[in-house]
C-alpha cells in the first residue's frame, strides 16, 4: 500500500512539472537574469593580474577553442589582446563586461586574430554607452585595420544610433580609434601604457613572412605576464620572458598537422595540402614553447592558439608530444580558462577551466 501510495505521489508530482513547466522556467530564467545581470567577475577577484582566454584556438573551428583572442585585467583595467571569431561573446560568458574595455592590441593582422574585432567594438560602445571610440593598439598597418572596420559599420552605428539614442549609442564612442607604434628592433621593447602600478610593453616576433608580428608583456604590481602571438621559437621571447609569472604561448603540433597533410594527399585536397605544408615553418611547437619556459625560468605556461583542434579523447598527449617532459607546469588553454595572480604574492591560482 505505501508503494502505491509513492508511486501516485510521484506521479502526482510528475503532472505538476508538466503542467507548471513554463512557470518553472520563467522562476529559472529569472533567478538567472537576476544573478548575471550586470555581474564582473572581476570584482570577485582579489586585487592583481588575471588573464582569461576568450579564444584558446587558431583559424580552424573548434569545439572548445575559438578565435585567438586573450583577456588581460590589471585590478579593473581590463585588456583583450586580439580579437578573433566569438571571442568577445565568450568574454561575456566568462563574466566580464565588454563595455569596460580599455583596450584592444593586437600581435599581427591574420584574419583569425581581427576577425572578430567589428562585434568587439560594437558591443564595447553599446554595453556601456561608451562616449569615446576603442582604442585599438598595432604595429604600422593597424590605421589600415581600424579604417576599413570603421568604415564597414557606419550604417550600423547610424542605425543604432538613430533607434538608440545617445543614452545607449553616443556617436563620439563609435568604432575605434588606431594607436600605431613602429615594431621594435629585435631584441628591444617599447613601452605603451605606464601608470604607477600597469607597465604594458611590445617586442618582436618571428613570424615571417607575416611583418609586423609583436608580443606583449605585462607587468602589475609585481605580477607578469606574456603573450607571444604566433611565432616561431626565438631567444627575444625568452629574453622578454625571464622569470615572469606566466607565459601564454601559441603551439602548433607538427605530429597533428602531419596527419592533416598525409590525409589531404591521400584524397587529393591539393590546397589543404599546401596549407599544411606551409604552416610548419612559422609556428612554434608545444615542445619549443615548453622549452622556452624552461630556459626563460618561468612559473607557469598556458598553451594557446592551439593548432589542431583537440577534439578526440587522448589527444591532448598526441599534441604535447613529449613537452610534458621538459616542463611540467603548464595547461593546455581551451575557452573560458581563468587565472588569477594576486598583487603581493607569488601564487598562480586557476579560477576557472573553462566555459
Amino acid at each position: 500500500m505505501k508503494k502505491g501510495i509513492v508511486f501516485t505521489l510521484v506521479i502526482a508530482l510528475g503532472l505538476t512539472v508538466v503542467v507548471q513547466k513554463e512557470n518553472i522556467a520563467q522562476r529559472i530564467l529569472e533567478a538567472g537574469m537576476n544573478k548575471q545581470m550586470g555581474r564582473n567577475v572581476l570584482n570577485e577577484l582579489p586585487d592583481g593580474l588575471h588573464l582569461g582566454l576568450c579564444g584558446a584556438g587558431g583559424p580552424l573551428p573548434a569545439p572548445k577553442a575559438s578565435g585567438p583572442c586573450v583577456a588581460v585585467a590589471a585590478g579593473k583595467q581590463l585588456f583583450v589582446v586580439d580579437a578573433g571569431t566569438d571571442g568577445i561573446r565568450n568574454l561575456i560568458r566568462m563574466g566580464m563586461q565588454p563595455g569596460s574595455i580599455n583596450a584592444v592590441l593586437l600581435t599581427h593582422f591574420h584574419s583569425d586574430h581581427i576577425d572578430g574585432l567589428g562585434e568587439l567594438a560594437t558591443l564595447r560602445w553599446v554595453n556601456d554607452a561608451n562616449t569615446s571610440p576603442l582604442p585599438v593598439y598595432g604595429a604600422t598597418g593597424v590605421e589600415n585595420i581600424v579604417k576599413g572596420f570603421n568604415m564597414a559599420y557606419q550604417l550600423d552605428t547610424m542605425y543604432r544610433h538613430a533607434h538608440h539614442g545617445d543614452t545607449v549609442a553616443p556617436l563620439s564612442g563609435a568604432g575605434m580609434l588606431a594607436n600605431s607604434f613602429d615594431k621594435p628592433k629585435e631584441g628591444a621593447s617599447l613601452v605603451l601604457i605606464e601608470t604607477s602600478d600597469l607597465r604594458i610593453e611590445t617586442f618582436a616576433v618571428d613570424h615571417s613572412p607575416v611583418d609586423p608580428a609583436v608580443g606583449y608583456k605585462f607587468t602589475y604590481k609585481g605580477r607578469t605576464a606574456l603573450i607571444t602571438g604566433d611565432t616561431v621559437k626565438s631567444d627575444t621571447i625568452i629574453q622578454h620572458a625571464k622569470n615572469i609569472d606566466l607565459l601564454v604561448h601559441e603551439a602548433l603540433a607538427p605530429n597533428l598537422v602531419n596527419l592533416m597533410h598525409d590525409a589531404a594527399v591521400k584524397k587529393d585536397v591539393a590546397v589543404l595540402a599546401k596549407v599544411t605544408t606551409d604552416i610548419l615553418d612559422y609556428h612554434a611547437s608545444p615542445l619549443d614553447a615548453a622549452e622556452t619556459a624552461k630556459e626563460a625560468g618561468v612559473k607557469h605556461l598556458l598553451y594557446y592558439h592551439i593548432v589542431p583542434p583537440l577534439v578526440v579523447p587522448g589527444q591532448a598527449q598526441l599534441f604535447l608530444d613529449g613537452a610534458q617532459d621538459v616542463f611540467k607546469d603548464y595547461t593546455i588553454g581551451q575557452d573560458g580558462v581563468l587565472f588569477s595572480l594576486p598583487a603581493g604574492s607569488s601564487d598562480i591560482n586557476l579560477v576557472k577551466k573553462g566555459l
